[in-house]
């Protein structure tokens, strides 16, 4: 863009402050949101602080995608998906559940354990949700929980380092950094494709001509070898494409999301 870029990190509720803001700047161009997949799911979840609907704002780009991990401690005897659904199973038989943690409620790796429950048939597990995901994993290496689904590039280090299993990833296809990791679908879990996005958007009406400016600048950022290195080795895969494809993947996301809160009934207020 031939110009500095300052980055304002504006947390709270999966993103919802920031995005707030940015649905009131003017629409020129200088104050764009960087958001990821969980505002999709926030808006069906949070339903009494005023979610920004994320189809209300002007899509730019994509800029990454990220499969999720499901991953249990190095220490836990579960080596497979499928020695951790009898495990699942069997603990139902007794009237227990497993311990999963989360990052918070709402967010994409909750709703993605309770579709796998739904999966299994609805067998007791027990929710425990962090604020944010470092406790949670540090918890999951400590063996105070049993596994844990979240994105490759959170648990790719903890992987890396012998201090975590995957038994999982919820990518269509296996992933550079863990090629001895199966895919849902090869566990036999059919149809659970299951990957968030981060994309950059603008505030309503922004202008078609500033939209194509930052789209080519952010194509042109994500062609770049050191940029897709870093990408690639967090585990997640380079984004890229038109503005009418992460239109059409928010659009996507929030009704796949919504139908999922709803039958299970994931509540946050």
């Amino acid at each position: 863009l031939g110009q500095p870029v300052v980055i304002d990190n504006k947390a709270g509720v999966n993103g919802n402050i920031g995005a707030q803001e940015v649905m009131k700047a003017p629409a020129d161009g200088y104050k764009l949101y960087v958001g990821n997949g969980s505002m999709t799911i926030a808006a069906h979840v949070y339903t009494q602080i005023g979610i920004v609907d994320m189809r209300q704002m002007v899509p730019i780009g994509n800029m990454l995608q990220s499969a999720l991990v499901l991953a249990v401690p190095a220490s836990s005897p579960i080596k497979t998906y499928a020695e951790f659904v009898e495990h699942v199973k069997a603990k139902a038989k007794t009237g227990k559940s497993i311990d999963y943690g989360t990052g918070g409620v709402g967010a994409l790796p909750h709703v993605t354990t309770e579709l796998l429950r739904e999966r299994l048939g609805k067998p007791p597990m027990n929710h425990i949700p962090y604020k944010g995901s470092s406790p949670a994993i540090t918890d999951l290496i400590g063996g105070r929980l049993d596994a844990m689904f979240d994105a490759t590039s959170v648990v790719a280090p903890f992987i890396k380092g012998g201090q975590l299993r995957a038994l999982l990833v919820t990518s269509d296809k296996r992933i550079p950094a863990f090629p001895d990791v199966p895919t849902a679908a090869e566990v036999g879990l059919k149809d659970f494709n299951i990957v968030s996005f981060i994309g950059l958007y603008g505030p309503p009406n922004l202008p078609a001509d500033v939209v194509k400016k930052a789209n080519a600048a952010l194509n042109a950022a994500l062609k770049d070898p050191t940029v897709t290195k870093n990408i690639l080795d967090r585990g997640d895969e380079p984004g890229g494409g038109t503005p009418e494809h992460l239109g059409n993947l928010t659009r996507t996301h929030y009704k796949t999301w919504g139908e999922v809160v709803k039958a299970n009934n994931i509540k946050a207020d």
